[in-house]
């Protein structure tokens, strides 16, 4: 056994080695840069940016109990430009969704642009497991109107929640 040790340390020192020297590596020339792309107009931003939380922040909390599974409170009004703080209160995992189909086509790339890397997928957050986990969500760029939302892990005990955005 112990010359087969001997043996695999040697083996990976000499592959090791074998790895040449970096140094002596040559680098293909970079590309131009890009042109600068027009800034976005005020209150909105480029695709794929989300944009800040400019105005008061509202909690929901997201809940699982004897009741059942639900939003407190599942009916949320709040202004462009607000933001929407979703808290586990109890029986996670929990996450928000939005429904893809109903989500108005002009606030769709905004809206997913608004998860920022907290996201499981197109217009949903990551799932949050445990009490006081959180997700924050602006509606900045948002287009005024109804948002139906849900917890994906418990569509089908009515988990759902409508976002109302006003100008």
């Amino acid at each position: 056994m112990r010359f087969n040790g001997v043996a695999l340390v040697a083996s990976v020192v000499v592959l090791g080695a074998c790895g040449g020297d970096k140094a002596a590596e040559t680098k293909a020339p970079e590309a131009a840069p890009a042109p600068a792309a027009a800034a976005p107009a005020a209150g909105t931003a480029a695709a794929g940016t989300a944009m800040p939380i400019t105005g008061k922040t509202w909690e929901v909390k997201m809940v699982g109990d004897a009741k059942g599974y639900r939003f407190e409170p599942a009916n949320i009004t709040a202004k462009v430009g607000d933001g929407v703080k979703f808290i586990v209160e109890s029986m996670g995992p929990h996450n928000v969704a939005f429904n893809v189909a109903l989500v108005p086509a002009d606030s769709k790339a905004q809206l997913d642009a608004n998860f920022g890397t907290d996201r499981m997928g197109e217009l949903s957050s990551g799932l949050k497991m445990n009490p006081g986990d959180a997700f924050t969500l602006s509606l900045g760029g948002l287009k005024p109107g109804k948002y139906e939302f849900n917890c994906t892990p418990h569509l089908a005990m009515n988990m759902k929640g409508v976002l109302t955005i006003t100008p």
